[in-house]
């Protein structure tokens, strides 16, 4: 596979990346369970593959995303030639703290659990959950602090991966970050994320856009799978997952291609982050990435209409 400049970095990275979230086991999210066994399997299949890149998080199953991949990369005896790892820092789970002592902690749990002793990409995590934004955003608070670990060298590029808007652009504009990552809000069903994805491309921000089907529901099938953005939902909400199903059916194409490939072919996107929780997955992407989608089916799903209304505005969030 390819790889591209992530941004101003330096980094090369491959146009898919894969997300580890489900990997650390978060049923509260995602409404199954993966279990240490298949993680490795799933991690191994990434690591063997063309695939250059993976994301995770402190918070993803507590620690245990992390902890999953550093012991599938000691397994290996270090990570891949080449290969870009992401993480990211994340408040105190407990109190919410997310101030610039918080910062350090954080990093400091994440090298433990990778058994790295740098990160290549370090984004600060869902400010908007922290107890108290100024912490983040004032004077020596973590945003600082973030990048002052980059020119430490303890992080090679530094973002901000989060999920409202409403708070995400004003930070964005605010500081230089070298990416970002947005979940959910361009997608086949979505385009909330489309004026801060001008905004960054114009700064030269490399932009990583996950979730591509809508937390699932575009890979898996609205009648497998009926929820949107890790939540269930109803017959209506369900109408434009199903007229996209429909357009897939009449030109044979997987949904989950025509979804994968919207995000993938937008120049803006420098990335498109997928989760995956089992080996399979892993060469169904690939292989999704390759399908062919004949032009009147791109122009029938371009010209579905997508809403820009916040797609996590009701979610009730559970970290696990």
């Amino acid at each position: 596979m390819d790889k591209y400049p992530l941004g101003r970095t330096g980094l090369m990275v491959t146009p898919i990346c894969f997300g580890a979230s489900a990997l650390g086991d978060m049923p509260d999210t995602y409404g199954y369970s993966v279990s240490e066994t298949r993680a490795r399997e799933t991690l191994n299949a990434i690591f063997d593959g063309p695939v250059n890149f993976l994301d995770t998080s402190r918070n993803y199953g507590m620690g245990r995303s992390e902890e999953r991949i550093g012991a599938a990369i000691r397994a290996r005896g270090g990570l891949p030639e080449g290969f870009v790892l992401s993480t990211k820092l994340d408040r105190d789970m407990e109190t919410r703290r997310f101030d610039a002592a918080r910062v350090r902690q954080s990093l400091e749990e994440s090298l433990t659990a990778l058994g790295l002793e740098r990160i290549d990409l370090l984004h600060l995590h869902d400010p908007e959950h922290a107890r108290d934004l100024a912490e983040i955003t004032g004077e020596g608070g973590a945003l600082d602090e973030l990048f002052k670990l980059r020119d430490e060298g303890l992080a090679g590029a530094v973002g901000l991966a989060m999920g409202r808007l409403d708070v995400m652009l004003p930070i964005l504009r605010a500081y230089p970050f070298d990416a970002l990552i947005s979940h959910n809000r361009y997608t086949l069903l979505n385009r909330a994320a489309d004026e801060m994805f001008d905004h960054a491309a114009g700064q030269g921000m490399a932009i990583l856009n996950a979730a591509p089907f809508a937390g699932g529901v575009l890979a898996k099938g609205s009648a497998v799978m009926p929820r949107i953005t890790y939540q269930l939902a109803d017959a209506e909400a369900l109408e434009p997952v199903q007229r996209i199903e429909a357009i897939c059916v009449a030109h044979d194409v997987p949904p989950g291609a025509a979804a994968l490939q919207f995000s993938m072919r937008d120049p803006r996107i420098c990335s498109t982050i997928v989760g995956v929780s089992k080996p399979e997955r892993v060469q169904q992407t690939l292989d999704w990435a390759r399908a062919e989608i004949p032009p009147e089916a791109a122009r029938a799903l371009a010209a579905l209409p997508a809403t820009r209304v916040d797609p996590e505005a009701n979610r009730v969030y559970r970290p696990g």
